[in-house]
């Protein structure tokens, strides 16, 4: 059973102010490159209605020297408030970008600090721009230059144990004209690996009057309002928390909003959406999105009887029919063990 301070769900209660723009929920779903698709947007917006979304990172550069938009860049009415984000290292093709964004409709652009993959960091993107502080701020002051929407810069909390220098960077951030900062609590050293240092999250929400979002380890209710207690912050970003689970935002913004736990799914509800993700793909992308949707397909068979096996199969599809195929049978499969056992369905927690 999940527990709440009556302090922080007052706390929690008045909507949150980004600049000039108003969100009626603290939870925020976090870019994912290669994820966070209009397809795996469209399935989130339904159990969160009010969340604020992103698209995958968006590379200015790359962006530059093209006049068609790419297609990680196309965004539905439906889904605001959503934030495009941009990556790079220079502030003209930032600030070129982010008019871009707002002309497909973005209602914040976010500047990535915190992707720690080398291909991006070796061009001066993503958490190296933690190392040129400088440079970051003449991004933020380019980008805030051009466009009349929020300004917002998602980071983590160093490079590496011996270079931590969030507090100095966040208050940077915010002086160029960032209006909400996300913080990831690891170094680029650490990946995903170790736990999130939440304590640098409560050090930022002590140095700066902007918004400040904890990101890391946000793979529960539980742990969602665990950072919300320990660190002060505004909201809280879910990342890999949703893989193969597209109802934690969702579950997470109920919860903070009522005091409620919303019943969770069950493994054939769980199935279902992976039924109808993989369709979804292929209809939005055709057979790249079947290959697209095995990754999603594995995320998605976990915990219940069956599932390894399973998610061997879904690895290797190689279309529509025969994934449907698959989870259906195994569908059948997790229905006939149940009224065998005379046991509920098994329940999956995020």
């Amino acid at each position: 059973m999940v527990t709440i301070s009556p302090a922080l769900l007052d706390r929690l209660s008045t909507p949150l102010k980004i600049g000039s723009l108003e969100l009626k929920s603290r939870v925020f779903q976090s870019p994912l490159s290669g994820v966070t698709d209009l397809v795996f947007r469209r399935i989130v917006r339904r159990y969160a209605p009010t969340s604020m979304l992103y698209t995958e990172m968006v590379n200015a550069t790359g962006l530059h020297y093209v006049k068609e938009l790419p297609r990680i860049m196309e965004i539905e009415a439906s889904e605001r408030p959503i934030s495009i984000q941009l990556f790079d290292c220079r502030p003209d093709f930032l600030a070129e970008a982010a008019q871009r964004a707002v002309a497909e409709g973005a209602d914040t652009v976010d500047i990535n600090m915190g992707c720690p993959v080398n291909k991006i960091t070796k061009n001066g993107g993503g958490s190296s721009l933690l190392r040129e502080p400088e440079i970051a701020a003449a991004i933020v002051r380019a980008v805030v230059q051009a466009v009349s929407v929020p300004v917002t810069v998602k980071t983590r909390i160093g490079w590496s144990d011996s270079e931590i220098n969030i507090l100095s960077f966040a208050q940077l951030m915010e002086d160029a004209g960032a209006q909400m900062i996300t913080v990831h609590g690891r170094t680029r050293a650490q990946g995903y690996n170790g736990p999130a240092k939440w304590d640098w999250i409560r050090q930022v929400k002590e140095v700066v009057s902007i918004p400040v979002i904890g990101n890391g380890d946000m793979f529960s209710v539980q742990a969602a309002v665990d950072c919300l207690e320990q660190t002060g912050a505004d909201g809280v970003m879910c990342s890999r928390g949703t893989l193969g689970y597209p109802f934690l935002v969702g579950q997470v913004d109920h919860f903070l909003k009522t005091g409620e736990e919303l019943p969770a799914p069950t493994s054939i509800d769980l199935l279902e959406c992976a039924r109808e993700h993989l369709q979804a793909l292929f209809e939005y992308k055709g057979i790249y999105g079947v290959r697209q949707a095995r990754k999603h397909l594995t995320w998605y068979a976990k915990g219940f009887p069956g599932a390894a096996e399973l998610r061997g199969k879904l690895a290797v599809i190689e279309n529509v029919a025969e994934g449907c195929e698959i989870i259906d049978r195994h569908i059948t499969y997790l229905q006939e063990i149940t009224d065998n056992s005379h046991q509920p369905l098994v329940q999956i927690g995020a």
